[in-house]
């Protein structure tokens, strides 16, 4: 009898100690917890005075990762000192969900560190000479890609899945999605080339003689781009298309033309040397006009019911609608040049010539008839 109740005693004791190690483990980890949070509050602080991107990544990036790995692994600890000497099958999973949790903190962290590099890199404070975003977006894509896939696989590992059974399925199943899958691939590839040659980025204004196609390209993603068209409709391409047709760029044009045929009267030929003198003095002094560009003021032909006046310059500006405010001003520019030297615009006439009739001798008397 005294027997037993030693047993018990001793069971109720161990009962006691357990409890107060897992209530020990726990409060560790929330001290730790609290320890880390500071720790990141004082790191912050101090790196708010460099101006280097990766370190605040790290730091953005590891603060809820390693603040939840705390809670974790003080949780999975306290679960194994709880099943010691216990048979229960729920304890013996702890090192098996230890290692999961290491493989997700990790991919968090890396996904989490992608995200704020890609978000940054276009950011002054951090670069002298930015990195256009759609390079950015193609290379975060990738590399979170490649965390994904790999965290799957090692996560896949840890819970006792042999990835060499994943991967050969993969490699039999890889035809059939191949085949069924060709035109997502092909959109794919089509993204790729898009990135690699880049034709276009996010933010130009792009058109296809080939295609009606013409907008603002908002986004470029795996499988479409969206272009926002000039009536504010959202134009969705497959990446595809772009392979296999022409794309023009206007956002990369360096200057914008101006290209106009002026009508003058026949009656004033004899001040047109005068006029295209002055329009082409006019050209050259305007702040707005690149004289470095083909500058041409001529007489090109005669025309039905004008003699035409080619003008052929360009702008300094790519803005549209100054482009048209510069054209504006140009064109009535040359209408008050034309009035200075007393000629005017020609407008579409016809000049018809009226021929008078020969005058007709009158016919001469008839005979008088015979036996009158």
């Amino acid at each position: 009898m005294n027997a037993l109740v030693d047993i018990t005693l001793e069971a109720v004791g161990d009962q006691w100690v357990r409890a107060a190690q897992v209530f020990g483990v726990v409060l560790a980890a929330l001290i730790a917890r609290y320890v880390v949070k500071l720790a990141f509050d004082r790191l912050a602080r101090r790196l708010e005075r460099t101006a280097t991107l990766y370190d605040d990544a790290v730091l953005e990036a590891a603060r809820k990762p390693i603040g939840w790995g705390v809670w974790t692994f003080g949780t999975l600890l306290a679960a194994q000192v709880a099943g010691q000497g216990s048979d229960a099958e729920i304890f013996q999973h702890v090192g098996a969900l230890r290692d999961l949790a290491a493989i997700v903190l990790l991919a968090w962290f890396a996904l989490r560190f992608v995200k704020f590099v890609e978000a940054h890199l276009g950011d002054p404070r951090y670069r002298e000479r930015p990195v256009d975003a759609a390079t950015a977006a193609v290379v975060g894509k990738l590399l979170r890609a490649t965390v994904l896939i790999t965290a799957v696989l090692l996560g896949l590992e840890a819970v006792g899945v042999s990835i060499n059974g994943v991967l050969a399925f993969g490699g039999l199943g890889g035809l059939a999605v191949g085949f069924a899958a060709r035109d997502l691939l092909a959109n794919f590839f089509g993204a790729l080339l898009i990135f690699l040659d880049r034709p276009f980025t996010v933010g130009d204004w792009i058109r296809s003689p080939d295609r009606e196609i013409e907008g603002t390209v908002e986004e470029i993603g795996w499988r479409v781009t969206r272009v926002r068209t000039f009536d504010q409709r959202p134009l969705y391409v497959p990446n595809s298309v772009f392979s296999s047709i022409t794309v023009e760029n206007p956002s990369r044009m360096t200057n914008r033309r101006i290209y106009e045929v002026v009508g003058l009267r026949y009656e004033d030929l004899a001040v047109l040397p005068a006029i295209l003198e002055d329009i082409r003095q006019m050209l050259k002094g305007h702040k707005a006009i690149d004289t470095k560009r083909t500058l041409m003021v001529n007489f090109l032909n005669f025309g039905a019911s004008s003699v035409d006046v080619m003008v052929y310059t360009f702008t300094k500006t790519t803005v549209w609608t100054e482009f048209h405010a510069i054209k504006e001003d140009v064109l009535l520019r040359i209408a008050a040049i034309v009035r200075q030297h007393g000629a005017q615009t020609a407008f579409p006439t016809r000049t018809v010539h009226l021929e008078t009739p020969a005058q007709v001798p009158p016919a001469p008397d008839p005979p008088p008839a015979v036996g009158a």
